[in-house]
């Protein structure tokens, strides 16, 4: 009744607001999927052509969104007991092709965020979290999509919250927010 189907309308703009306000951030921005999503994050931070560290234990939308984008995926084995990136191998696979770190929150599961920041800030390195399995998740009282320079999630039908199809960029790093 309202005309829209798409391009920010007013219940895409309602729902945005919600979610933010549900989750306690701010500048969530829905997209077509988390694969979008990934390539939207990598694209607005503006990270020129290289490596990216990731993980091999992900859905192989994290790794394409990567390819998609023009980077090399380099990958750092996972911690037996959480399945997420050990950040005891991270600055071992760092060259000075290295432009950001993609970690993936597993099962719910938060990645060492503190780690992974201090490793980033020393390398003077980017850092994407793929949470799309963590969307609703705290770590230290906030939500775990608060972290890094960006976080993005996957609203599909398999995913714990789901829009059926979608996904969600929770932009971090203000200077970001507008590309």
């Amino acid at each position: 009744s309202s005309a829209y189907l798409t391009n920010q309308g007013p219940l895409l703009k309602e729902f945005e607001k919600k979610t933010e306000a549900y989750l306690g951030v701010k500048n969530f921005h829905f997209v077509t999927n988390g694969t979008v999503a990934l390539q939207v994050a990598i694209k607005s931070l503006g990270i020129a052509e290289g490596e990216i560290i990731t993980t091999p234990f992900s859905y192989v939308a994290t790794t394409s969104a990567i390819l998609w984008e023009h980077h090399m995926p380099v990958y750092v084995d996972i911690e037996p007991a959480t399945y997420n990136i050990d950040v005891t191998k991270i600055e071992a696979a760092i060259t000075s092709n290295t432009k950001a770190i993609l970690a993936v929150h597993v099962f719910g599961n938060p990645c060492d965020i503190e780690a992974i920041e201090r490793i980033a800030k020393k390398h003077h390195l980017k850092v994407i979290y793929d949470a799309a399995h963590a969307f609703g998740v705290k770590h230290k009282g906030k939500s775990l999509l608060s972290y890094g320079n960006i976080s993005t999630c996957s609203f599909h039908s398999t995913k714990l919250f789901h829009t059926i199809e979608g996904g969600g960029i929770f932009v971090n790093d203000p200077p970001y927010n507008e590309t």
